[in-house]
């Protein structure tokens, strides 16, 4: 009988290639953030735009605002947008930031840091995620009535009902993502559902896309999850009880996660290790 040996090189590859995604011990962790919510990365300045609550995440109190951070988690600007009501969700077209906030979608020029426009939505109760198509055409789901809205041309519309407990939005290759309860879910051009994966032990939050076509997926209570595209799901970090997950950034050169903690006011960033 003969045996094959590994070298010392192809037996660290294959032990490498073989290994579970994981994420990294927190790179840094930028502190005395007032309730952030969502995370933005921005690769056109290469900033961080994160949502501070600053109180209820379902008042109207003009306490809210968004921080803008370093990619090295120093705060650049902690007051750079005041006034808000508990906003979250966040998305960036051309030079234009949206920010989902509670009953309206506030636009804002990234440029001179002024708020340009405020696009009330017919009976929103809990606007939450927002994302933007190809067209700027910007999306906003409502986890308390189920519902997803549409912004064209400055006007807003009913795009989809029946979507439990929507929260988190990506606009994918003509696709929308949604996190609707424990699932996560396509939508089509022709407004067709599609089960990408389920079985999250928490109702999820924040979605991104990964380079491979895979996601990672965070639920509030303090859970992150790995999701094959095939949609078989594994859990990167359970940190119930200890602090909040909510909606995260993602930075794809650097394969780095940015979490908001929420109550625990911070934001954390993870290194994504490849399999």
């Amino acid at each position: 009988m003969k045996y094959k040996f590994l070298s010392l090189s192809a037996f660290i590859i294959l032990s490498f290639t073989t290994k579970a995604q994981q994420l990294s011990k927190p790179i840094w962790e930028s502190k005395n953030l007032r309730v952030p919510e969502s995370v933005l990365y921005s690769a056109a300045d290469k900033k961080l735009y994160v949502s501070l609550i600053d109180g209820a995440g379902n008042v109207k109190d003009g306490k809210g605002g968004i921080a803008v951070l370093d990619t090295d988690g120093s705060v650049k600007n902690a007051n750079w947008i005041e006034g808000l009501n508990a906003p979250k969700g966040l998305v960036r077209f051309k030079n234009t930031l949206f920010v989902a906030d509670i009953d309206a979608v506030v636009s804002i020029d990234i440029l001179t840091g002024k708020i340009i426009d405020k696009v009330a939505i017919e009976n929103a109760v809990f606007l939450n995620d927002v994302t933007v198509d190809d067209k700027g055409v910007v999306y906003v789901s409502d986890t308390r009535t189920n519902k997803i809205h549409r912004i064209k041309n400055g006007q807003s519309e009913l795009y989809l009902e029946n979507v439990t407990n929507a929260n988190g939005l990506k606009w994918i290759n003509k696709n929308l993502y949604v996190l609707a309860n424990t699932e996560l879910l396509k939508i089509d051009k022709n407004k067709n559902r599609t089960i990408v994966a389920k079985g999250f032990e928490k109702p999820g939050d924040g979605v991104e896309q990964l380079k491979n076509g895979d996601f990672i997926v965070s639920c509030w209570a303090g859970l992150i999850y790995y999701v094959k595209a095939n949609g078989e799901i594994s859990k990167l970090q359970d940190v119930q009880g200890q602090m909040n997950t909510a909606d995260l950034g993602y930075n794809p050169k650097e394969n780095i996660l940015y979490i908001p903690t929420f109550n625990h006011n911070s934001v954390i960033a993870y290194k994504l290790l490849a399999d």
